[in-house]
């Protein structure tokens, strides 16, 4: 599959302290960030970021890590690849944009940045859409049988006593496989090229290893203060990925951290992005829009 990356969008590399972004905008109105999951780039974006652009000025980082990005040195706890780090990258690259005030698009780990960014920064986010899977910390306590046969891969990447890196750089393509059906040319060449860079696979192995860690821990903190989300919520997940079969209805994890919830099946697998954009497209303009006026709960 061919297609053009992001035509009419600015790539940049912007400064955000502890890590250069690179990122890519354009769009005009409200602001929304997007941010992808593992183990991709903000490329994930290039078929829904031009419809949602017709809307919204639209910001598509490469999380830190990950593509074109700053790789962290590492640190205790792994806290350089936590889903906090990584969260206020996205509230500084935000900032330099010029938007104080934004809603947030994740998908998979990128998720899990969303829920981060908007628990720790309510006054910042004024919309969260999560696409793939509830918070770290639901996930791994729900964690059972099934859950370890189907996402085995975030005990794999996650462990330390025989590091991951060693059998995945042995050869990137044949452990993350070919192109799918769904993914551009230029979307592969980029996720490749990442895959490629022993560096990005260490750093995308610390996101796991920060998951099963620190991440956790945040989670299961503010769940035992009984903090809750500020902003409206959508839980969005495709009908041939395996939520409904592990989780029951994919909104229920949610009920305990927000109180303007709601769900949406679109017809796709796990990367509803690239598989569905239309239809996912349709279902998050009207909620983006909505919640731009949005008041704050308190």
């Amino acid at each position: 599959m061919t297609g053009a990356a992001f035509e009419d969008f600015t790539l940049d590399h912007i400064d955000v302290g502890p890590a250069v972004v690179r990122v890519r905008h354009g769009g005009t109105g409200p602001a929304v960030v997007l941010l992808h999951g593992h183990p991709c780039t903000h490329m994930a974006w290039q078929k829904l970021a031009p419809l949602l652009a017709e809307h919204f000025t639209v910001v598509c980082p490469d999380l830190r890590g990950y593509g074109g990005s700053t790789v962290p040195a590492d640190q205790p706890d792994h806290v350089q690849m936590s889903k906090r780090s990584l969260a206020r990258d996205v509230l500084a690259l935000m900032g330099e944009l010029g938007h104080q005030r934004f809603a947030v698009v994740g998908h998979d780990r990128g998720s899990c940045v969303g829920f981060r960014l908007a628990m720790d920064h309510p006054e910042a986010v004024r919309a969260l859409v999560n696409i793939g899977g509830p918070p770290i910390g639901d996930a791994l306590a729900s964690a059972d049988a099934a859950f370890a046969r189907s996402w085995w891969h975030w005990f794999f990447l996650g462990q330390t006593e025989k590091p991951a890196e060693d059998v995945i750089n042995r050869d990137p393509d044949a452990w993350y496989g070919g192109q799918p059906d769904y993914v551009s040319d230029a979307a592969f060449a980029d996720y490749r090229a990442a895959r490629r860079d022993p560096l990005t696979v260490h750093a995308m192995c610390e996101d796991y290893r920060a998951g099963l860690t620190v991440d956790r821990r945040a989670d299961d903190a503010d769940r035992a203060a009984g903090r809750k989300l500020a902003c409206p919520v959508l839980v969005v997940w495709g009908t041939d990925d395996d939520l409904e079969e592990l989780y029951g209805d994919p909104v229920a994890a949610w009920k305990d951290w927000a109180a303007d919830l709601g769900g949406c099946a679109v017809q796709a697998g796990h990367s509803v992005q690239e598989e569905n954009p239309a239809a996912l497209g349709d279902a998050l303009v009207p909620f983006l829009l909505r919640t731009v006026e949005a008041p704050r709960q308190r």
